[in-house]
């Protein structure tokens, strides 16, 4: 590649502080590189015979003219070192110029390649590869004459021509191709870059290893033109006063903003008062609406990156590699990283008043202290985007109504600890005197055992198990709904605030993955084209091979005509075909996985609870039901922390396989899988205690058997509710404390651990410690944005845990808010301190998430009605009430529970070979059947349908009437806020009122000029009486005169006025226009 200097370039301009820099102009055209894989390939075969390809930089050109740098002239690539001092680079926030903002950061690992050798260094034999006319022209030409001499071979050489060697070249090291075809891309990208209009500076230094840094700055006519083409809205000069409330919703207003102010943070520019400006779309025809106080600060930081981040997203690499955007590049190793910098250190050194975004954020929000206050929203959407921002609004909004939640579950569990002592059921478990013998838990080992015995079951499981659980469920139901029309209005209100209405999708690029697979289609396609023309054309091969100069000719040509793109296709479902088959395959592997792990832990409680009950002491015996719970929970807590993260990894592993075009079909696609994956993970144990469990244990007699061997377990006396409470409990209080508290802190520091020592050499230490390190170097070493998967992830699978169960475990909603006042700080400190900044990306609102949280919501339901119809015993209760008590109370209920089984029907074996109650001719057993002395001995009772009927007719009359009571809730509360309705209509007209103003200003612009041409035409040149002035209608854009004729003529035909009529007299008056900004010219 040739590079030459541009008339236009400019070298060693002073800076502030003195210091002169070097620049260079790369001019790059269509021609002036020969840039593909397949020159590679040529350079590979010139190894054959001692040619070597020499690789290039770019050059430090000295003795350049010194000319003034203009914002708006010819965008030059940078070459400079790192400033002299810190305060000429703003900390390492600015290039060394200290004016210019760094707003991007392109980071890759040098390679030391050998630099561009001197005449002496150079053999003779060596092929130079020059493009069409982009080189200095040779000595002796009148070009060069004209500019003060001829130039030189060798300084030709040294301007920055390629040579590759036939010989061996002397002081240089070896390059690897691979190394050097990474170079040539990222020259043509950065060369891509530069005619884009951005502004790059790279380090001055050269490295041995380690990373190197490219610095990216858009100057205001980029920032202004990608701002028109992105659409981002920008204030106005316009402005009006918000109505406010009158009457007692304006004093109830008043005291809920006084009561709000001590939680409030302490962000400057808040609170804006009563005043809004009115946004609109950015067009550089409409500068003069906008109030531009500095360029600089116009665009903040956050948009700045972001319209960087859309030039290096659809930048092309045409010549070296077809591929498009920084994304693709990253994942081809060509570049390590690339990011937009924080603002500075997130640690206050000055004054309070200067501290930056990222010091505000840090003392503000992501303080535990601050954990009462509520979140800067605004602050975290300016600083890191509309998506971010969302995430923890909605996580604000769905922390603040656990609060009611939290206090209705409280309640509700208060009301079980008082009526514990007055619950006939227990009472009656607990009394010694009724004397219920139970059958055996396990086959001979173990022995008959007294109902009493189980008391301490019985009492907690009423903590849980009341009549107030079906309103806490009702409740939840309810409330389930309400946060999602509260988080709907709150959503629009955000939108309206963040000028978020009415954006439109942006157009995304393929993914990486999705580009190399398409290119190895092309490529194949390609092949069998060939393969089919040579069987058509069979004498064209035998002509003989080309030789000699001819031969490298049609080489170079070859890999010039590499770098034409190729005619555009697409993958098909045939190309993923393989990927939906290893889909559906690993997913109903990984779900029978599950299945196999949940079915092993119930082997283990079956076996250990016949192991205890083998033991010889009471203790042990006595305590059976609870080690084994308590411990077989833990396994369960182990193994889905364990395959949490396993099928989070299968799932990008999967998703990958199904190549996604565009980053949002894959981000869909993988939280689709992850969350079915994390779902069935979590919550399998709960739904085997809750629906499965006791259920097909069998009876006395005829038991279900595992294995012919291990016997089914059943539940406790007191119900299965208590175990799934102790489930429910051990599992969420875990998961949360484990892996959303733990791994979040833990794992993302031993990252960065090993990152910084696999990066830092003991020689480079040194070097580091001697001079202050810069932005760019302490946002590379911090952990890169990875999404907003894991953290939705983990508040989804907790919102399953507060709704889905929730009559089982009244206290889920005050641990969720406990676990979120923690996790809101954690987060927030993840983001400032811990990773770097991520481009801002706009988002309307939290996508497929919602509809997740929608069908959560539905799901809760049907799952508490179940919930309160089999597992608990409300139902039965209320069915001996009713139909069999005799009193109309719950006397006698555990009685009516109970069946009889006679002992003399057990298997051969499976009655107890050693009893220390005595002789026991008839045990109990909970169930709903009849007795042994009955003509259909045991079967099941008229009372066990009746139940079932009664079971069956709660779950249908529950799930109807929450569903009715959410559409109620649903249509009460509109989705839209009333205010917001009434100024988003207000906004409206105020903008058509503000472009019809400024359309009235130029119809009287075009009327002055049409006045002041006729004023100063010669009376020669006056109209006659045949001619006459148009009148003007309602709608002509042409100035008044007077209408030639006798008066009551008709109205002469004027020809349409052109622009050059009535600009001819003012294209001579000197201009004053702002440079940056372009009115319409009139």
């Amino acid at each position: 590649m040739a590079l030459r200097r541009s008339p236009s370039s400019t070298c060693a301009d002073p800076w502030p502080n003195g210091a002169g820099y070097n620049q260079v102009s790369t001019a790059l055209s269509e021609s002036s590189s020969i840039h593909s894989d397949a020159l590679c390939h040529l350079t590979r075969d010139f190894s054959g015979i001692g040619l070597k390809p020499m690789p290039y930089r770019v050059l430090e050109l000295e003795g350049c003219k010194e000319e003034p740098w203009a914002e708006e002239s010819q965008i030059l690539l940078q070459v400079g070192g790192a400033p002299s001092s810190p305060q000429a680079s703003g900390d390492g926030l600015y290039f060394c110029d200290g004016q210019r903002k760094v707003d991007y950061v392109l980071v890759f690992h040098h390679r030391r390649h050998g630099s561009l050798r001197s005449p002496a260094m150079v053999s003779q034999d060596q092929l130079s590869i020059v493009s069409n006319g982009n080189f200095p022209p040779p000595a002796g030409s009148d070009a060069a004459a004209g500019r003060g001499g001829g130039i030189r071979r060798e300084e030709a050489a040294s301007v920055g021509e390629v040579f590759m060697e036939l010989g061996i070249a002397r002081g240089s090291e070896p390059t690897e191709a691979a190394e050097h075809e990474m170079h040539l891309i990222r020259q043509e990208f950065e060369a891509n870059l530069l005619e884009a209009g951005l502004e790059v500076e790279r380090d001055r230094e050269t490295k041995i290893h380690g990373p190197s840094f490219t610095r990216i700055h858009a100057p205001w006519p980029v920032l202004c033109r990608e701002a028109e083409f992105l659409k981002i809205k920008v204030p106005t000069k316009q402005s009006y006063e918000l109505k406010e409330e009158s009457g007692f919703g304006s004093r109830m207003s008043t005291v809920w903003r006084k009561l709000k102010l001590p939680f409030q943070p302490n962000v400057p520019h808040q609170d804006q008062g009563s005043t809004k400006f009115l946004s609109h779309c950015f067009s550089r025809d409409k500068l003069h609406m906008y109030n531009i106080t500095s360029k600089d600060t116009f665009f903040d930081n956050t948009t700045r990156g972001r319209i960087v981040y859309e030039i290096l997203r659809r930048t092309v690499c045409v010549r070296t590699c077809q591929t498009i955007g920084i994304s693709t590049l990253i994942a081809k190793g060509v570049y390590d990283a690339a990011f937009p910098l924080h603002d500075g250190d997130y640690k206050v050194t000055g004054h309070l008043e200067e501290r930056n975004d990222r010091q505000v954020l840090f003392e503000e929000w992501a303080r535990y202290s601050a954990f009462y206050k509520y979140q800067p929203i605004d602050l975290v959407r300016k600083y890191f985007g509309e998506k971010i921002g969302l995430y923890f609004a909605w996580l604000g909004v769905y922390t603040q109504l656990l609060i009611p939640a939290s206090i209705v579950g409280i309640i509700v569990f208060g009301y079980g600890v008082a009526t514990v002592d007055t619950n006939i059921p227990s009472l009656e478990m607990c009394d010694e005197h009724l004397n219920f013998t139970m059958c055996p838990l396990c086959d001979g080992a173990c022995d008959y055992w007294h109902l009493s015995t189980a008391c301490g079951t019985a009492r907690a499981s009423h903590l849980f198990d009341n009549p107030a659980t079906v309103f806490f469920a009702i409740f939840m139901s309810l409330w389930a709904v309400l946060f999602l029309e509260q988080w709907k209005r709150r959503q629009i209100s955000l939108s309206f605030s963040w000028d978020l209405t009415g954006i439109e999708e942006d157009e995304e690029q393929p993914r990486p993955k999705y580009e190399t697979i398409l290119l190895q289609k092309q490529q194949r396609t390609q092949k069998k084209k060939k393969k089919k023309k040579k069987k058509n054309e069979p004498e064209k091969q035998e002509d003989g091979t080309v030789t000699g100069k001819d031969r490298w000719r049609q080489k170079l040509l070859s890999a010039m005509a590499a770098g034409v793109p190729t005619v555009f296709e697409k993958l098909t479902w045939k190309d993923r075909l393989t990927g939906y088959f290893m889909n559906i395959s690993s997913i109903l592997f990984m779900l029978g996985l599950t299945f196999s792990a949940v079915f092993g832990v119930i082997i283990y409680r079956i076996t250990i609870s016949a192991l205890m009950a083998m033991s010889p002491d009471p203790e042990i015996k006595s305590n059976v039901r609870v080690t084994v719970t308590a411990t077989a929970v833990i396994i369960n807590l182990v193994v889905i922390l364990i395959l949490d993260e396993i099928y989070g990894a299968v799932a990008l592993w999967l998703t990958e396989l199904e190549i996604p075009k565009t980053e949002s079909n894959f981000e869909e696609r993988l939280i689709l899988k992850a969350f079915l994956l994390k779902f069935m993970n979590a919550y399998a144990p709960i739904f085997y205690v809750a629906f499965f469990k006791g259920r097909f244990a069998g009876r006395p007699g005829s038991y279900v058997y595992v294995f012919n061997d291990y016997r089914m377990e059943e539940c406790a006396p007191g119900g299965c509710l208590i175990e799934l409470c102790i489930q429910l409990s051990i599992i969420m209080l875990g998961k949360q404390l484990i892996q959303n508290n733990i791994f979040e802190i833990g794992i993302p520091k031993l990252k960065k651990l090993i990152r910084a020592l696999k990066e830092k050499e003991p020689s480079q230490k040194v070097k580091d410690e001697e001079r202050r390190p810069q932005q760019w170097n302490l946002d590379y070493a911090l952990v890169p944005f990875e999404g907003l998967t894991p953290e939705y992830m983990e508040m989804i699978i907790q919102f399953g845990f507060v709704s889905l169960f929730v009559a089982s475990f009244p206290l889920a909603p005050l641990f969720a808010l406990l676990n979120n006042v923690i996790e809101i700080r954690l987060d927030a400190r993840k983001f400032v301190t811990e990773l770097r900044r991520p481009v801002a990306a706009r988002a309307k609102d939290i996508g497929i998430w919602y509809n997740i949280l929608s069908g959560m919501g539905k799901l809760s339901v049907i799952i508490n009605a179940f919930v309160i119809s089999f597992t608990s015993d409300l139902i039965p209760r209320l069915v001996y009430q009713y139909m069999y008590s005799p009193t109309g109370t719950m006397n006698g209920f555990i009685d009516h529970t109970l069946s009889f089984f006679n002992v003399s029907n057990f298997k051969t074996g499976t009655a107890p070979h050693n009893s220390d109650h005595g002789d026991v001719t008839v045990c109990r057993y909970k169930d709903y059947r009849e007795p042994p002395w009955s003509p259909d001995a045991y079967q099941f009772s008229k009372q066990y349908w009746c139940v079932l009927s009664a079971r069956l007719a709660f779950v249908i009359l529950f799930q109807n009437l929450v569903m009715f009571l959410s559409l109620m809730v649903a249509w009460i509360i509109p989705d839209v806020p009333k205010t917001i309705v009434q100024q988003l209509k207000r906004e409206k007209k105020l903008l058509v009122n503000l472009f019809l103003q400024e359309e009235k200003e130029k119809l009287q612009l075009i009327q002055s000029l049409f006045v002041k041409d006729a004023t100063l035409q010669p009376k020669s040149q006056s109209p006659t009486p045949g001619q006459a002035f148009p009148i003007l209608g309602r709608y002509s854009t042409l100035p008044s005169g007077p209408v030639a004729g006798d008066g009551g003529g008709p109205r002469v035909r004027c020809r349409a006025a052109s622009f050059s009529q009535f600009t001819e007299k003012i294209s001579s008056l000197p201009r004053k226009e702002n440079a940056n900004s372009k009115h319409t010219a009139v």
